[in-house]
């Protein structure tokens, strides 16, 4: 696409978090500017790869989830006001998880989103002619997050921007993407990496020890940000496995309270976003669980701790229990983004997972 010179003027890449999306993102951009192209890459060494190497390309504006923080204290936050924060992040792992930027940006516990504040942002950037005499790009991370009111007043200049201009996307969840975005734009899906192209990266790309990669690369689903999230946060998985267990002993011994209990510790999880996280957490196991039903327990993503309680759950639940329950938690998801009591929506789940298991 960019060798013919035929750029789409909008593309959206979507891919399960974590798995490359925004590296790619860069890279294309990087290329689309590079003066001195060599073998299909970007030279690195033109002024234009020096500056989009530390994401200080004038040409480029980067638009993500925002909201009030404890780091910077603005009264109306955009992402301008983070870049600082976010370059840092980028620069240390293209491959962060939507929990790491909340961190990193101050928001934990809060929801981010894109007002219409950054599409005034945008409007008035474009509005201005190239400093580099390239292509002017816009990058806009989880555009899921971004209000009706914000696309908006978009649409026009997505559908048709100046010359030499390109929107590019990155989401986790295109479904979520408002339908007036999404129709405009080329889609790419971002493929997560095979188990040993993973553990290979981890090691080659990331330094990891080899028993580490192949553990992670084991239990990640083929992203890279899962497997570096897992290495540093192993306490943290912990604590998922621990209420997802405990939750599937309720279930399979039929004890209405202890499935409560776990249903609690849901609740207990101190944001909202770990409190998503673990609900994509449990998609997971759910899926392994599944893999297990139907005799293909070697594309179930798995260590050998875990293959044990995957096969005898399997032979405990109903033979729909996956495929249900997989709904009722995309549901609470879904609440939880709506701002319904964590309390009274991990209960309802309990509750329904109870019925059906």
């Amino acid at each position: 696409m960019a060798d013919s010179g035929r750029v789409s003027h909008a593309m959206l890449l979507y891919e399960n978090e974590g798995c490359g999306a925004l590296p790619l993102t860069l890279a294309f951009i990087q290329y689309l500017n590079c003066r001195n192209r060599k073998d299909g890459d970007s030279c690195g060494e033109c002024q234009s790869c020096r500056q989009m190497s530390k994401l200080v390309h004038p040409d480029t504006h980067f638009i993500f989830p925002v909201n009030s923080s404890r780091k910077i204290d603005v009264q109306k936050p955009v992402s301008e006001s983070f870049l600082g924060l976010w370059r840092e992040l980028v620069l240390d792992n293209p491959y962060f998880l939507e929990a790491e930027l909340y961190s990193k940006l101050g928001i934990e516990g809060k929801s981010g989103n894109i007002a219409i504040a950054e599409a005034k942002y945008i409007l008035d950037k474009l509005s201005l002619s190239s400093v580099e005499d390239g292509y002017k790009a816009v990058v806009m991370w989880l555009p899921e997050k971004m209000n009706a009111e914000a696309a908006n007043k978009l649409l026009k200049i997505v559908e048709e921007p100046p010359a030499r201009t390109v929107f590019m996307f990155v989401t986790h969840h295109p479904d979520r993407v408002l339908q007036t975005i999404f129709s405009r734009c080329q889609s790419f899906r971002v493929l997560p990496l095979q188990k040993d192209e993973l553990e290979r990266a981890l090691i080659d790309d990331f330094g990891k020890g080899p028993d580490d990669a192949s553990m992670q690369a084991a239990v990640s689903g083929g992203s890279i940000g899962v497997a570096l999230d897992g290495m540093g946060e192993r306490e943290e998985y912990s604590a998922y496995m621990q209420i997802f267990k405990d939750l599937i002993s309720g279930l399979a011994f039929r004890d209405l309270q202890a499935v409560l209990d776990a249903a609690d510790m849901m609740s207990a999880i101190d944001s909202k976003e770990k409190q998503k996280a673990f609900c994509i957490f449990a998609g997971e196991c759910l899926r392994n669980i599944f893999l297990f039903q139907q005799k293909m327990p070697d594309l179930a993503v798995s260590g050998r701790e875990e293959a044990a309680f995957w096969s005898g759950t399997a032979a405990k639940a109903n033979k729909t229990f996956s495929r249900k329950a997989l709904a009722l938690i995309d549901r609470a998801v879904m609440l939880l983004d709506r701002n319904v009591n964590p309390k009274m929506v991990f209960c309802d789940l309990a509750g329904q997972m109870f019925l059906i298991f």
